[in-house]
């Protein structure tokens, strides 16, 4: 599936309809180049799931937890820092992952080895002007 974001401004709407598509799926790596707008995404489908704290990226903590308007529990990852398998293990990383909440995980392949198969993978690509394609490949 492809979505596309024509600015900021519409990036709540397509936040909208990547949340349409989740279905029961809880693991997504949000991939692309540093710039291509992953937190940014990020920080939107988590506004738009009614996340009431401030989502911002969690390149220090690697884990930011936030909490949607129905409950539900969001595992925020930035595994930008990551660069060893064992500092993912050292913060709890496949509790997170295996625990059923959503995880929206950024650089994901710093952690290949610890992703479960059931994950979705969310390609950002920049095309021109603020114009960004999102691909979501099951």
């Amino acid at each position: 599936m492809e979505l596309k974001i024509e600015s900021l401004e519409k990036i709540g709407t397509v936040a909208s309809q990547f949340i349409e598509q989740m279905n029961n799926r809880t693991i997504f790596a949000f991939n692309g180049k540093m710039g291509a707008g992953k937190t940014t995404f990020i920080k939107a489908i988590c506004e738009t799931m009614g996340v009431k704290e401030t989502v911002n990226s969690p390149t220090f903590s690697i884990v930011n937890e936030y909490e949607a308007a129905d409950g539900r529990t969001i595992y925020h990852f930035d595994c930008y820092r990551i660069n060893k398998i064992q500092e993912a293990l050292d913060l709890g990383a496949e509790e997170y992952l295996y625990s059923g909440n959503l995880c929206f995980i950024e650089w994901s392949e710093n952690i290949a080895p610890l992703l479960p198969y059931s994950i979705v993978n969310v390609d950002i690509e920049e095309i021109e002007n603020e114009i960004r394609i999102i691909t979501i490949n099951d």
